[in-house]
């Protein structure tokens, strides 16, 4: 619709989870290789956990696509079924026998010998559950039994539960206290800074064909950023109804009066979307114990993250993007290396 108007392409800021436009922060980064890490190296159950639009999806989606070819991995991204669908699911994609679906007794059977065959091939295999917010109590109890299955050294099947901030409180509830106690890692989505704000939405400019400082002035990024919270979704929706915007009003580069404008038409309000601060527990300390993995460059899931990950300009400094669109403060980088 207005790709001409503005010089683009394509489409850039469409909500699919394209890999293509995948932009890695530092947190995002340091998420991505706990995931992959804790599949690769079979670490029992991993946590994902972030506010809705901050690109838990798209992460999961990421992981996938890093764990090599040959993996086997099954993801579930609408968890609320009943027992009987999740055992006649998990047979389906893993691709066990008739009786599996209709009987658990068969599915545990059949599937213990397919990943045991698996561990032994070296092809990884995994479940992944997006939405894991949503998974009735009984699945949750399913997967820590799944999650159980393993050799005297292994890990027969590592699980990946990504979900909303529910789920963390969720797995605080005496009654799960079990599954909480076999989360091996656990990695935390924080909305974006300013200057992240700022080199997502000139990242998804760039790949889209555009010249950024032409199509976004640097008083209209500071506005967006104030509105979505930092929300990756939400930018990308109000980057979208603000080029709608200044193509329908001829204008260009899109200004601070128009981002305003269609966030009062999107009642995106002043700090509407900003997430409550992680409440600690009673005695002071973190409401989750589980090792977290903070990625540097000499942890088994640095090693395990491949250095040179295809993300075409998703790691482009705040600098860069200070340049883009002028001075957003203090320049520094933002993503791991």
């Amino acid at each position: 619709m207005y790709q001409s108007f503005y010089g683009l392409r394509e489409l850039p800021f469409e909500l699919t989870p394209n890999p293509k436009y995948l932009f890695l922060s530092a947190r995002h980064r340091e998420a991505l290789s706990n995931l992959q890490y804790g599949i690769t190296a079979r670490r029992g159950i991993t946590l994902l956990v972030g506010e809705a639009g901050t690109g838990k999806t798209t992460l999961v989606r990421a992981a996938l696509g890093l764990v090599g070819r040959d993996a086997r991995c099954v993801y579930l991204n609408n968890p609320t079924l009943t027992r009987a669908e999740f055992v006649e699911f998990l047979a389906h994609e893993f691709g066990l026998c008739e009786a599996a679906r209709r009987s658990k007794t068969a599915l545990l059977t059949d599937l213990e010998r397919l990943l045991t065959e698996r561990l032994a091939a070296g092809v990884p295999s995994a479940l992944l559950i997006d939405e894991a917010q949503s998974l009735p109590h009984e699945l949750l109890e399913e997967v820590r039994l799944l999650a159980n299955m393993e050799t005297a050294t292994d890990k027969l099947l590592p699980v990946v539960l990504a979900g909303q901030p529910e789920l963390a409180d969720r797995l605080n509830e005496p009654s799960l206290r079990q599954l909480k106690q076999r989360v091996a890692l656990r990695c935390d989505l924080i909305p974006l800074k300013l200057q992240e704000t700022a080199a997502y939405i000139a990242v998804r400019l760039e790949l889209a064909g555009g010249r950024c400082s032409e199509i976004f002035a640097r008083e209209a990024v500071e506005a967006i950023h104030a509105r979505s919270s930092g929300i990756p979704r939400t930018i990308s929706v109000i980057c979208d109804n603000a080029l709608i915007a200044g193509f329908a009003d001829d204008r260009r580069p899109v200004d601070r009066k128009i981002v305003l404008d269609v966030c009062r038409q999107l009642d995106f309000g002043p700090g509407d979307l900003i997430s409550p601060a992680p409440r600690p527990s009673a005695s002071g300390a973190s409401a989750h114990p589980s090792r977290r993995l903070v990625v540097g460059t000499d942890t088994p899931a640095a090693r395990a993250a491949p250095l040179g990950y295809p993300t075409g300009k998703a790691e482009t400094t705040t600098a860069a993007a200070g340049g883009m669109f002028g001075s957003f403060g203090r320049r520094r980088r933002f993503s791991s290396s």
